[in-house]
């Protein structure tokens, strides 16, 4: 189960292959951000530097659909004004949804792509509790062993994965969208480029997906998003958030590279007091699992 507070929504269109999927936080989340990689699609992310002022986070959006999907969160936010969440000012409320893309425009209609309805929609769905993985949400068009070109990529996928100790509690949302190849824990390939023959075209050189790399720059992307029950500040988040990509690194081959643009989100609340390194820890692991669970969900369905 995701720590409690947390709730995950996805709108879906499964012809189009596109869709988009929102977090919605309790009442006072500290959120943080990492963005690596050399392609990113964000809006929002400043503001959740440590040195920034806003302390609170109501919502996050994991979208496809590339820049254009930016737009859904305009419906996270009217759904959110309409339930008076927000940052409160003398003249309303204000709803902090920090959002982050992810290309599919290449697997489906490229002329289909969420927007404000698509996010509304999500954060509703997410009101309502349960979530499903796989092909879904964000999640819908997205791919995998895109070093091969597409003719040879797989599905990626939604999943989230969680690790507890005591009564600390953290859950990891990917969207998996990457260049490289998704690994299992042992380092052997789960899903990416095969070959006309099925077998993976990595082999036993990993560096061959550096030397072929036929993905177009700009293409790919893994979206990730902590949740936690621990009791955080802002300059925690953003720690346990730089160390999630740790689990990027463990479970894609190659990441962060010039063809993706890799985020990873953090969203703390809770009344858990924990120490940020264990926190930190448990967020690569559960990116690693969520990354792969994804996959796995996404070719099952």
């Amino acid at each position: 189960m995701i720590p409690e507070g947390f709730a995950i929504g996805h709108w879906t269109d499964a012809e189009a292959r596109t869709g988009c999927t929102v977090i919605l936080c309790p009442p006072r989340t500290a959120g943080g951000c990492d963005v690596r990689g050399s392609s990113p699609g964000t809006r929002e992310t400043a503001l959740l530097e440590s040195a920034k002022k806003m302390e609170e986070v109501h919502a996050v959006l994991l979208t496809g659909g590339s820049a254009f999907g930016l737009a859904a969160a305009d419906g996270v936010m009217r759904f959110l004004e309409e339930q008076g969440r927000g940052y409160r000012t003398p003249w309303g409320v204000v709803p902090i949804v920090p959002a982050a893309v992810v290309f599919d425009l290449n697997t489906g209609s490229p002329l289909v792509r969420p927007g404000p309805e698509a996010g509304y929609s999500a954060a509703r769905a997410a009101a309502g509790g349960g979530y499903a993985e796989g092909a879904v949400g964000a999640g819908t068009g997205t791919t995998v062993g895109k070093w091969g070109g597409m003719a040879y990529a797989m599905a990626g996928g939604f999943a989230v994965a969680h690790c507890t100790a005591g009564e600390l509690v953290l859950s990891a949302a990917a969207v998996v969208n990457a260049m490289g190849d998704i690994t299992g824990a042992q380092g052997e390939i789960i899903a990416g480029a095969r070959d006309g023959s099925g077998a993976w075209r990595a082999g036993a050189d990993p560096l061959s997906r550096l030397e072929a790399a036929a993905a177009p720059a700009g293409t790919s992307t893994i979206l990730v998003a902590i949740m936690t029950n621990g009791r955080f500040a802002k300059v925690d988040a953003n720690r346990i958030a730089s160390r999630a990509h740790d689990g990027l690194a463990r479970s894609v081959r190659p990441a962060h590279t010039s063809h993706d643009g890799d985020t990873v989100f953090c969203l703390a609340a809770g009344p858990v007091a924990a120490d940020v390194d264990r926190a930190g820890e448990m967020a690569a692991e559960a990116t690693a699992r969520a990354i792969r669970r994804a996959v796995t969900a996404a070719s099952e369905r």
